[in-house]
């Protein structure tokens, strides 16, 4: 009975005191949290601390063993005995950082410091924090009095491209547009202020920008499948007068545009247009072997077989590992009656694919123009084995076995026989 009421007095006094129960625990959790996270963490909120610990449960103590709290505090150990001990954590996991001290162009070395950081943070995907690195290189450069249009374009350039990638496309645009403004017909800001436009559809600008990147560099992919594209989509709102309607696409000058081509490139650059030149020349030829192939095709419907030939030896210049290709090609040579010729191709087909029926009994015809049928008879008994409904294959086996049977009673008809003494007749050897 005593059991029960301090069991009651105890549910009592939970449910009155629930909330600052819980708001303990969580603060207890926070407090923990807070004294095993290694020096340097940062860390957020103390809410934010706690809620995360009182989701671990029973796992609270668990990075006590792992060896990632160690190397924190290893870290946090070694910034204070360094000159940048109060970065925190945000250099300490970089083993190499002599890409911070990199030139920038005519920018002092501090603020090409903050350009080397927002360029390395944009590369590992740390957009918001790379903007930051951005926006305080250019505030900078604006109480330094530094005049420098090319870098500041480049400076806006990037956090446009920040912008871009936050989906902040308004931002990116005037960002663009600064650039602009600083180095007139510069190719990035044109193209990424283009897919801004793009991304608002507002593709009459859109256009127009990537337009003018084209005059810059023909080169660029991006550029011409989104003007392909946004050719469909000004068709389809502003109808067939769309071009009317297009703002004056600004004409670069010719020193402008020689300017940029002899303008040296990274090695990134040439190995991305390397690689697209490389997709493309892809592309164009599997389209005009497809092409080939379906003329090829229908010349044979037709009962062209000469000029389908020659569609498929183009084919077999593009694609000579394709066995379809000489067995179609042997249909054609069959028809024009070049036997040798057809059974090479089939043979050709056969070392690609070992078990090919149509090779097999297109060469089994080949042997049969070319009056050996005892290996026509064997490649037709080759296919049967493969497949025996191939009803085509069985009658030319009854053919072939009666031409094979003919034959040998035509070489034993036209063999010069003798008699013997005794009147039988024999073989003449």
């Amino acid at each position: 009975y005593l059991y029960a009421c301090a069991q009651r007095c105890v549910c009592v006094r939970v449910e009155k005191r629930g909330k600052q129960l819980t708001d303990n625990i969580l603060n207890c959790a926070a407090m923990g949290n807070t004294q095993e996270k290694p020096p340097g963490g940062g860390g957020g909120a103390t809410s934010d601390t706690g809620t995360r610990s009182w989701n671990t449960g029973s796992n609270a103590e668990k990075p006590q063993t792992q060896r990632a709290p160690e190397k924190g505090l290893a870290n946090g150990t070694q910034g204070q005995n360094s000159p940048t001990a109060g970065q925190g954590e945000q250099d300490s996991p970089a083993v190499d950082t002599n890409y911070l001290d990199a030139p920038a162009g005519a920018l002092p070395p501090h603020l090409a410091r903050l350009k080397n950081e927002g360029n390395h943070l944009f590369k590992h995907g740390q957009f918001g924090d790379a903007l930051e690195k951005y926006t305080q290189a250019i505030d900078e450069c604006a109480e330094a009095g530094i005049d420098s249009p090319e870098d500041l374009c480049i400076l806006y350039s990037n956090r446009a491209a920040c912008y871009l990638k936050d989906g902040s496309s308004t931002d990116c645009i005037n960002d663009c547009t600064k650039a602009l403004e600083l180095q007139p017909y510069s190719l990035k800001p044109l193209l990424r202020r283009a897919m801004a436009y793009e991304s608002l559809e507002r593709y009459r600008k859109a256009y127009v920008d990537y337009k003018t990147v084209l005059q810059l560099d023909t080169g660029v992919q991006a550029a011409h499948d989104s003007v392909h594209r946004i050719t469909k989509m000004l068709i389809k709102q502003d109808g067939p007068g769309w071009r009317e309607k297009l703002p004056e696409i600004p004409i670069v000058p010719l020193s402008v545009q020689q300017q940029h081509r002899q303008k040296p490139i990274s090695i990134e650059l040439a190995q991305a247009r390397a690689a697209r030149a490389a997709q493309e020349e892809a592309r164009r030829k599997a389209a005009h072997f497809t092409l080939l192939k379906k003329e090829g095709n229908d010349l044979v419907k037709k009962g062209h077989f000469r000029v389908a030939l020659e569609k498929y030896s183009e084919c077999l210049v593009l694609k000579p590992d394709e066995c379809a290709l000489y067995t179609n090609r042997a249909i054609c040579l069959l028809k024009l009656s070049r036997f040798e010729e057809a059974k090479q191709d089939c043979d050709s087909a056969l070392q690609l694919e070992p078990g090919n029926k149509k090779a097999f009994y297109r060469r089994a015809l080949a042997y049969k123009g070319l009056q050996d049928y005892l290996s026509a008879s064997s490649d037709l008994q080759e296919v049967l084995q493969l497949d025996p409904n191939v009803q085509e294959a069985e009658q030319e086996l009854e053919v072939v076995t009666g031409l094979l049977r003919q034959s040998l009673m035509d070489n034993v008809t036209h063999t010069p026989q003798v008699r013997d003494l005794y009147g039988q007749t024999h073989i003449k050897k």
